[in-house]
C-alpha cells in the first residue's frame, strides 16, 4: 500500500518518471544480486579446484609412503658413493668401489625409492597440514642426516585425513592394519620401453628398404620404357615409319 501511495497519478509524466524510476532500482538490485552470485560461485570453484588438487597430490604421497606392506619398511638414505668397503684398504691401495651387480641392482632400487620418498615429502611439506608438516620435515631431517627413515606415522596420519576429506568414516578401531613402508618401483616399466625402441628400429629400417625398393623399381621401370620410346621414334634405329 506505501507502494501505492508514492506513484503520482496525477500526470502522465509523474507516471512515466515513477515507473523508470522503479524499473532502475529493480534492474540495479537485479544487477547486485547477480554480481555477489557469480563472485561466490568463482570463489567456490576456486576453493574446490584447490581442494581436489591438495587432495590428489596428498593421496599420490600417501601411495608412496605407504604402498608395501611386506619387504623392507624403511628409507635406505645411502647414495652409490655410501657404498665403498667398510674395511680399511691395506697401505698404498686405493679404496674402491663394490660394484657387484646384486649390489648395485640393490643400491639402484634403493635410490628410486628414495627419490620417490623425497619428493612426496616436498609436496607434503607444501600441502600437509601442520602435523603432516612436521612429520615430513622429521623425515626430510633423518635422511639429510643419513638414517633409515619408518614412514608409519606420517601414513596414518595423511590416510586419516584424506578420509576426512573424502567424507569416509575412519577406519574401525578392531581392525588392525599392518605396518605399511615406501611403495617398491617396479621394473617393468624400463623393459617395455626398451622393447619399443627396438620395434621401432626394426619398423624405421623395413619402411627405409620398402622405400628403396620401389624407388628402384619404380625407377628402373620408367627408365626402360623411355628408352624403348626413344628408341622406337628414332628415324636410324630401322623401326620408324
Amino acid at each position: 500500500m506505501g507502494l501505492l501511495h508514492s506513484i503520482d497519478f496525477t500526470s502522465w509524466q509523474n507516471l512515466l518518471a515513477t515507473v523508470i524510476g522503479l524499473a532502475l532500482f529493480t534492474l540495479i538490485g537485479v544487477g547486485i544480486r547477480l554480481l555477489a552470485m557469480v563472485t561466490i560461485q568463482q570463489r567456490r570453484e576456486r576453493l574446490n579446484r584447490q581442494i581436489n588438487e591438495r587432495v590428489r597430490t596428498l593421496i599420490a604421497a600417501y601411495r608412496t609412503l605407504g604402498g608395501s606392506f611386506t619387504g623392507d619398511l624403511t628409507v635406505d638414505p645411502m647414495h652409490l658413493r655410501d657404498l665403498r668397503r667398510p674395511s680399511v684398504p691395506p697401505e698404498g691401495e686405493a679404496d674402491v668401489l663394490d660394484l657387484s651387480a646384486d649390489k648395485v641392482a640393490r643400491s639402484d632400487r634403493a635410490r628410486r625409492i628414495r627419490d620417490a620418498v623425497e619428493a612426496a615429502l616436498s609436496d607434503i611439506v607444501l600441502l600437509g597440514t601442520e602435523e603432516h608438516v612436521r612429520l615430513a620435515s622429521r623425515g626430510a631431517r633423518e635422511l639429510v642426516a643419513g638414517h633409515p627413515v619408518h614412514t608409519q606415522e606420517l601414513v596414518i596420519s595423511l590416510r586419516a585425513f584424506i578420509r576426512e576429506a573424502l567424507d569416509l568414516a575412519p577406519i574401525p578401531a578392531d581392525i588392525e592394519l599392518p605396518a605399511q613402508g615406501p611403495a617398491r618401483p617396479s621394473a617393468s616399466g624400463g623393459g617395455k620401453g626398451e622393447r619399443g625402441k627396438e620395434e621401432g628400429r626394426q619398423g624405421g629400417g623395413g619402411g627405409s628398404g620398402m622405400g628403396g625398393g620401389m624407388g628402384a623399381g619404380m625407377g628402373g621401370g620408367m627408365g626402360v620404357g623411355l628408352g624403348s620410346l626413344r628408341h622406337e621414334d628414332d628415324p636410324s634405329s630401322g623401326h620408324g615409319t
